[in-house]
């Protein structure tokens, strides 16, 4: 899943630049016993690297706070809680 933004920025009155970004989750995965930064570290390029082959320039990894409501429900509740994603930011004029 990723996400689409559209920026229009004006350089001048008579001049607009039309700038496109891309957010993509990142999550990565590796095993808890024999997993290292290494991995972590390859899986985040290749990503970049995707993105990069369809055009798109990689900007910056972003961390999103994100507040996940709380269920209530008839045997099981469960209180809301605060949590952190990791989103990889892309751009294309």
């Amino acid at each position: 899943m990723f996400y689409y933004i559209v920026l229009i920025k004006s350089l001048t009155q008579s001049n607009t630049d039309i700038m496109e970004y891309k957010v993509v989750p990142f999550v990565a995965s590796i095993d808890p016993r024999t997993g290292t930064s290494d991995q972590v570290a390859e899986q985040l390029e290749n990503l970049i690297n995707q993105g990069a082959s369809g055009g798109w320039n990689y900007v910056r990894l972003e961390s999103v706070t994100t507040y996940v409501h709380a269920e209530n429900g008839c045997f099981n509740n469960k209180p809301g809680y605060t949590t952190a994603r990791q989103m990889v930011v892309f751009s294309r004029p």
